[in-house]
């Protein structure tokens, strides 16, 4: 018997999933890292990042990292992944839905497509953001509940604009969100009888490698690490009372008020969610 607990972050080479990572290091957790970007072949050079870096991070926090290569739209190399951790570690103690491939356009310089009327972006945005995105998290979720341990939780990484509605918003992205939440408030009941929670998580504006790069363009004074939303991860993670929580939409920064965390700098980043109400609002 060992109270080793075993987390997967999937998309975590950078980012958010890379914050939550090394977080869930810093808690002790043992942290299988996913993502396309290697030490040998880094995705997106603009913004960086591998999964054995990621990796190498979690264990000098305190943890231990296993990277593993895989590209979420690949169903074989998603079941591999969870075949090795079942190997290996025996279940999973948490699941963290954090890939994303709905911002592949800023990445590869293609900001004109994320322009405009929905009409006048190209297709490939819908599909980026429900391939790379809502089925990725979806599937990999199918493929891990027979390693999920009774007590265990998912924890699916979305954002405001699914909960509300504004015509300013872009429509991809928007049902996108939208339906992680559904997805996951269906699951929750679903996995009830396992005894496993399944939570959506909301950041604010995260100081992520991309939004650093056009950080003159912003206003980061209400911005968070994404090791913030990573304790807002360890937090959930290490409440014996989660399952109160199940099939919710959490937000980070309101979490850091129930739980008493606080980002690296000691700061408490207020909650964005009178921001979205009142852009909803005004729509």
């Amino acid at each position: 018997m060992t109270d080793e607990r075993i987390a997967l972050v999937t998309g975590a080479s950078r980012g958010v999933g890379k914050g939550i990572a090394l977080a869930l290091g810093a808690a002790g957790h043992t942290v299988y890292v996913t993502g396309r970007s290697t030490d040998g072949s880094i995705t997106y050079p603009r913004v960086g990042g591998s999964v054995e870096q990621t990796a190498r991070e979690v264990t000098a926090a305190g943890g231990r990292g296993v990277p593993m290569v895989c590209d979420h739209t690949d169903d074989s190399r998603v079941a591999a992944v969870i075949d090795a951790i079942r190997d290996r570690s025996g279940g999973l103690d948490l699941l963290v839905n954090n890939v994303w491939a709905g911002y592949r356009p800023y990445h590869e310089g293609r900001h004109t497509d994320m322009e405009g009327a929905f009409w006048e972006q190209p297709l490939s945005v819908w599909d980026d953001m429900f391939t790379g995105g809502v089925r990725a998290h979806y599937a990999t979720t199918v493929l891990a509940v027979p390693v999920l341990r009774p007590g265990a939780l998912v924890v699916t990484v979305s954002f405001f604009p699914g909960s509300y509605l504004s015509g300013e918003d872009q429509v991809a992205y928007s049902v996108a969100k939208a339906a992680d939440d559904r997805m996951i408030a269906v699951m929750a009941e679903q996995l009830r009888p396992r005894q496993v929670t399944a939570v959506s998580l909301y950041p604010g504006l995260v100081r992520t490698e991309g939004v650093m790069n056009a950080a003159e363009f912003m206003d980061l004074s209400n911005s968070e690490s994404p090791e913030f939303v990573g304790r807002a991860v360890v937090a959930l993670a290490g409440d014996p009372a989660v399952a109160r929580h199940t099939g919710r939409c959490l937000v980070a920064a309101e979490l850091a008020e129930e739980y008493g965390f606080t980002d690296l700098d000691g700061s408490r980043p207020a909650s964005a969610r009178d921001h979205f109400r009142e852009r909803a609002a005004g729509s």
